[in-house]
């Protein structure tokens, strides 16, 4: 098949889901056009059946802001009808859902058939969608898209409370190359982090006020109270780290604590983790404790949205209360000194991970989903009026 895939290229869950949805497809022979206004960050060599099409926007004195979503639907028309795409798959409602349906309309009047799947991440639903201004429009362009996906059960039923959504949803889970996120033999980068041979806490995630870092540094500090040599590794940039940082220095432990920013060799961090520790306050998937658990890591997490799905039954960490500092410290502190029961879930989290989120897995779901998706905008298609 020939499909096209916008999403968001930068630092995100949503944007590395769909870029490595693109690159598994084009390894399974399919042609794949990227549409975005920038070329996806794992993007970053020239692969085969991989094509880029950037959306520039044209630039008005009359334009304060100007229409990317308008320039973005002429781009999908073009790649669609020029490159003869069978199928446009668009991550994140907002606008990239509605734009392809505009782009689908304009080409049905052209007697081309481009059928529209939409798959909701998270904060397009969560946040962004809820948001009186935006609410009427993901709706429509839900409801209006040929196919929708989203990333859990939790995320499906919120969109279904949320907004007057009719369309069936269908749940596709996120997933990970188990082979490249698994443990590799890092002892040298281990030695220069922790000299002493302390252990390793991870924490993953773009910074936003939703994730709670300045609740990773109170767990810290409780577990540094313990008596315990470890050390914290921070992994990502945003709007709250100046507040995390803040809280390390003002807690007296920011000796023990780094900061690494945006890294794209992520699963080298995580190969000498010894715990992986996430206390959002919304999650409607989990794919960086999914990273961990597939390398070999336990992980600690917030008892919200999509992370009981992915966790509960791995025996592969703990659940707390979002905003339970003492239910988090107890649970971290619990995994750091038992090594039997470290060993036992370190196991599990690796077996689950590969068992239930391999690429193949879920990639062959998506093309089940194409097929279903296309064959049936076929024969609505061919339909007479």
């Amino acid at each position: 098949m020939r499909i096209g895939i916008t999403c968001y290229p930068v630092y995100g869950g949503s944007g590395v889901v769909a870029t490595e949805l693109g690159r598994a497809l084009a390894a399974r022979g399919h042609e794949i056009h990227f549409i975005a206004y920038s070329l996806p960050f794992r993007l970053n060599e020239i692969t085969e059946n991989i094509y880029f099409h950037e959306v520039s926007v044209t630039r008005y004195p009359l334009f304060d802001f100007p229409p990317y979503a308008l320039s973005l639907t002429s781009k999908m028309v073009d790649v669609a009808k020029y490159e003869a795409l069978d199928l446009l798959h668009v991550h994140y409602a907002i606008p990239h859902a509605t734009s392809a349906v505009l782009a689908r309309d304009i080409l049905e009047k052209q007697s081309i058939s481009l059928p529209v799947v939409t798959t909701l991440h998270g904060t397009d639903i969560t946040i962004v969608g809820q948001d009186a201004s935006y609410a009427p429009v993901v709706t429509y362009s839900i409801n209006a898209s040929d196919g929708v996906t989203a990333v859990s059960d939790f995320l499906r039923q919120e969109t279904y409370d949320a907004f007057g959504v009719e369309a069936p949803i269908k749940v596709i889970p996120n997933f990970i190359d188990t082979e490249r996120f698994s443990r590799q033999d890092k002892k040298h980068f281990k030695k220069a982090i922790c000299p002493a041979d302390q252990k390793v806490v991870v924490h993953v995630s773009n910074f936003r006020r939703v994730k709670n870092v300045p609740h990773v540094i109170e767990v810290f500090k409780r577990i540094l109270q313990e008596g315990l040599a470890v050390r914290l590794l921070l992994v990502g940039d945003g709007p709250d780290r100046s507040n995390a940082e803040l809280r390390a220095r003002e807690l007296g432990i920011q000796d023990a604590v780094r900061f690494l920013g945006k890294q794209d060799p992520v699963a080298e961090i995580l190969s000498i983790a010894d715990l992986f520790l996430l206390t959002s306050g919304s999650e409607s998937f989990g794919l960086a404790p999914l990273e961990a658990m597939a390398c070999g890591v336990p992980v600690v997490c917030s008892d919200i949205g999509g992370l009981p799905e992915l966790i509960k039954g791995s025996e592969a960490g703990y659940l707390c209360p979002v905003g339970d500092i003492e239910a988090f410290s107890q649970a971290c502190i619990k995994v750091l000194v038992n090594d039997e029961l470290h060993a036992q879930m370190a196991k599990r989290a690796r077996e689950h991970a590969v068992r239930h989120y391999n690429t193949s897995a879920i990639v062959s779901q998506y093309e089940a989903y194409y097929e279903e998706i296309v064959q049936r905008k076929v024969r609505s298609f061919s339909l007479p009026e």
